[in-house]
C-alpha cells in the first residue's frame, strides 16, 4: 500500500482539524515496554510492534539486535525523515530523494564510570539532510525548516524534558 502526496497531505489536514476542534483528541500517553532477558539483550513492544536491542560481545552481549544508541539514532532520524516527507506534501513540495544521516560524538569513559568529569551520554550531534527536489530551493528550505521546528523528536533531543523514575522491587523467588 502507497501513499500518495495527497494521501498524505488529507490525513495530516483531518488531523489538524481533528485536535483543532477537540485538542484532547491528540494527547496521551505512549508506552513502550522493555523487558531484559539473558546476554544483555531485551525485548522491546509496544502495540503490534517487537523489537531487539542489545549490546555487543565488546560489553558482554550477544549482539540480539541494534543497541539503544543505534535505536535513539534511528528514531531521531526516522522522525526527521519522515517529518520531511510529511511537511513536503502538506505544503506541496516535491521531493526525489531524502536521507537524514545523524552523527552522534562520544566518549566512553563516562558511561564506564572512567572518569566522573565525562557525562555519560553523547558530546555533540549533529544531523546531514540530502534532499533532491525538482522546487526552488527556498520550498525546499521552507520544508526543512517547518519540519525541524515542529519535530517531536528533535524537540525531544534539543531541550531537556521532564524525566522521573518509579522504582517497584519485588522479592524473588
Amino acid at each position: 500500500m502507497s501513499s500518495t502526496a495527497t494521501d498524505i497531505k488529507t490525513a495530516l489536514e483531518r488531523n489538524v482539524k481533528a485536535v483543532t476542534l477537540r485538542p484532547s483528541v491528540g494527547q496521551g500517553t505512549a508506552v513502550t515496554r522493555v523487558r531484559l532477558r539473558d546476554g544483555l539483550a531485551c525485548d522491546i513492544t509496544e502495540g503490534p510492534w517487537t523489537l531487539t536491542a542489545g549490546m555487543t560481545e565488546k560489553y558482554g552481549g550477544t549482539n540480539a539486535g541494534p543497541n539503544p544508541g543505534v535505536l535513539g539514532r534511528a528514531a531521531l532520524g526516522s522522525c526527521l525523515a519522515l517529518g520531511y516527507g510529511m511537511w513536503a506534501a502538506r505544503l506541496g513540495v516535491p521531493i526525489t530523494s531524502l536521507d537524514v544521516e545523524i552523527q552522534a560524538d562520544y566518549d566512553v569513559r563516562g558511561e564506564l564510570a572512567v572518569d566522573d568529569s565525562v557525562r555519560p551520554g553523547y558530546t555533540a550531534m549533529r544531523y546531514i539532510v540530502r534532499v533532491a527536489s525538482p522546487a526552488p530551493e527556498e520550498d525546499v528550505r521552507r520544508v526543512i525548516d517547518t519540519a525541524d521546528r515542529y519535530s517531536s523528536w528533535r524537540d525531544d533531543i534539543a531541550n531537556p524534558v521532564p524525566l522521573t523514575r518509579e522504582l517497584q522491587i519485588s522479592k524473588a523467588e
